[in-house]
């Protein structure tokens, strides 16, 4: 990406800003790929800047706040490519000038601040909207593929601890949506997908709509093609100093979401629980941890 999708805009308004705002803007111009993929804090740092200057930076564009700016160059970003390979590169060539411990450290510094927008009002209403939808309906249907996968198959693994409504649509042997027979209006579907979007998850998303089950999606951005289907959009971030996207705050906020499930249960989803665990006892599912001998 050799400019932003803002240089324009960036460009016209330039001249009438502060001297500190025009640091942040030449930042924003000159490293199009950095806005995309990291982090608020580390582009203030990278900048010389405040992390509240990015903040008024985007307000002074007419923006809400800098991640509609990091949003909107991520989009540009996945637009142009898969961008694999580019990335690779550039971190290889980071992890060799930089060490392992650099590039360990600056990732962990991008998941805490990815995690930590999700405590943000409009992520935990949205969150809280989920668990009502799934609480109120009859089954949930659970889905994600490919680097989704896991985080659909989490949500569905802990959802079936206590609840008996989960259904897993497994594209092993290609019959997963097979399942949605019969899926009507009071049920939901737990569909998990960021960008490189997988074709076969946004179809049978899309199918699911059309038999009038309502779409939780767990996505990476408000136009995300699950964005537009869906009743409640949970927004993750997935941008990494890795060549690969993170998919750590996806799993956090399926963990999340269905903890808030399990909590409405009540006694009920406490009797499945127990239920499940004399069944895990009896079938001796666990390996038991040795006990260490104490020092004589």
């Amino acid at each position: 990406m050799d400019q932003g999708p803002l240089s324009a805009r960036v460009v016209e308004q330039f001249d009438g800003m502060s001297a500190e705002l025009q640091v942040a803007a030449r930042y924003v111009l000159d490293h199009p790929r950095d806005v995309a993929l990291l982090s608020m804090r580390e582009q203030a740092r990278k900048a010389g800047v405040r992390p509240a200057t990015m903040t008024r930076f985007a307000k002074r564009i007419g923006l809400s706040g800098y991640d509609a700016i990091r949003g909107l160059y991520a989009d540009a970003l996945r637009g142009g490519s898969l961008d694999f390979a580019s990335k690779a590169g550039a971190q290889v060539a980071s992890q060799k000038l930089r060490g392992d411990k650099a590039l360990a450290v600056e990732m962990l510094g991008t998941l805490q601040d990815q995690l930590a927008r999700l405590a943000s009002p409009e992520a935990l209403e949205r969150l809280i909207k989920a668990a009502d939808l799934l609480t109120a309906s009859r089954r949930i249907y659970c889905l994600g593929l490919r680097s989704s996968h896991p985080v659909a198959w989490q949500a569905h693994y802990i959802l079936s601890f206590f609840d008996d409504r989960s259904v897993f649509l497994d594209a092993l042997a290609g019959v997963g949506a097979d399942q949605l027979r019969g899926a009507c209006s009071e049920d939901v579907l737990l569909v998990a997908s960021v960008a490189p979007y997988t074709r076969a998850t946004v179809e049978i998303a899309q199918y699911a709509a059309s038999l009038g089950v309502t779409v939780i999606a767990i996505t990476d951005s408000e136009v995300a093609p699950l964005a537009q289907l869906a009743e409640c959009a949970l927004i993750v971030a997935t941008e990494s100093q890795s060549f690969f996207h993170t998919m750590s705050p996806a799993f956090v906020m399926a963990e999340i979401l269905t903890a808030l499930v399990a909590g409405r249960g009540g006694n009920a989803a406490l009797n499945v629980v127990r239920q499940m665990e004399r069944q895990l006892i009896a079938l001796d599912v666990h390996v038991k941890p040795r006990m260490t001998r104490s020092a004589t």
